[in-house]
């Protein structure tokens, strides 16, 4: 990963992307309620925020364009890409899906089979480049109010068993990885990190995300 970072840092700043000097990096946004702040404004989500914290880093971010919907699955966010038509044009785009498969017990041979899908759409989207993207680990809901009468072992471990596909399917696409799950674990012991509806991150949440995120892209 250290040495991927250099790259995307030009990337991100400019020189390979094919950019006009004063024009501003694209960004796609792809996922599910972490990604559309459900039970938040959207202006709270961590790809906002995130977009904010890199113009004061001195890189021009436009806003993003988020597709992501409570609720999605694996399958679903495939489905929607595939309606969108979008064009292979976005500077920078990133991806968190999975969360929905595991929470409805879907069978997690469609992820496996799915989410290479995703990654590989992803790219396309991002000027076919991996490091033009990144993708985030899945959050554990575990430790919110919502989940109090359930299963929690049961919980982390599919989680667990997800992200292994995650991180194992971006490494072999050279794509950069970022790990959010411990810091969602934070929620357990601070409340304040949790949105109203129990369940969601906040937007303190989401300020925590987009700062690791961009410390990672700019490492």
């Amino acid at each position: 990963m250290f040495k991927r970072i250099p790259i995307l840092l030009l990337l991100l700043l400019g020189p390979i992307i094919s950019i006009g000097q004063n024009e501003s990096i694209s960004f796609l946004a792809l996922g599910d309620s972490y990604t559309a702040a459900t039970s938040e404004s959207t202006i709270n989500s961590w790809p906002e925020q995130l977009v904010q914290i890199l113009k004061k880093k001195g890189t021009s971010v436009n806003t993003p364009e988020i597709l992501a919907k409570a609720g999605w699955t694996s399958t679903d966010l495939l489905k929607t890409i595939e309606s969108q038509q979008l064009a292979p044009s976005y500077g920078l785009v990133s991806l968190l899906i999975g969360v929905n498969n595991q929470y409805k017990g879907k069978d997690i041979n469609i992820f496996k089979e799915e989410f290479p899908k995703l990654l590989d759409t992803s790219i396309a989207l991002a000027q076919n480049n991996p490091k033009n993207v990144f993708v985030l680990s899945i959050p554990d809901w575990s430790v919110t109010p919502f989940a109090r009468l359930r299963d929690k072992k049961k919980i982390v471990k599919e989680l667990n068993n997800y992200n292994t596909i995650i991180e194992e399917e971006a490494k072999k696409r050279n794509v950069m990885f970022i790990e959010i799950t411990q810091s969602s674990r934070n929620a357990a012991v601070n409340p304040s990190l949790i949105a109203s509806d129990s369940l969601h991150p906040s937007k303190k949440m989401y300020k925590i995300w987009a700062k690791k995120i961009s410390k990672k892209l700019f490492k």
